[in-house]
């Protein structure tokens, strides 16, 4: 049985969430949350935000034990891009970016 939990517009880029994300790939979800937990990364928090969120799921919806639930799959897309300027010398402006995630967790049953 597949379980799934759903982080949208975190404002991170996708790139720097997915480089966490890989760490914890295919991995058991309480061993997976010790991992985040010992991170140095920012893009750390929001991964075991949505982490606890598909384990609180699996026990309370589907009545599943938390010791065997597994890390299946993990979606990083890109979510809003909000475009922005910053002013410069003689009227003109530079145009950047700023990006977000949708996170995406999906948990298996181990059995």
């Amino acid at each position: 049985m597949q379980i799934r939990a759903f982080s949208k517009s975190v404002p991170m880029s996708p790139r720097k969430v997915r480089l966490v994300a890989d760490v914890i790939r295919n991995k058991p979800a309480t061993v997976a949350l010790r991992t985040l937990g010992l991170l140095k990364k920012r893009a750390a928090l929001p991964l075991i935000k949505t982490l606890k969120s598909a384990v609180a799921n699996a026990v309370h919806n589907a009545k599943l034990t938390e010791e065997k639930l597994v890390v299946k799959t993990i979606l990083i897309n890109e979510g809003l891009v909000y475009k922005r300027f910053r002013p410069s010398t003689r009227g003109r402006v530079h145009p950047y970016k700023k990006r977000t995630s949708h996170i995406t967790i999906i948990l298996e049953d181990n059995k």
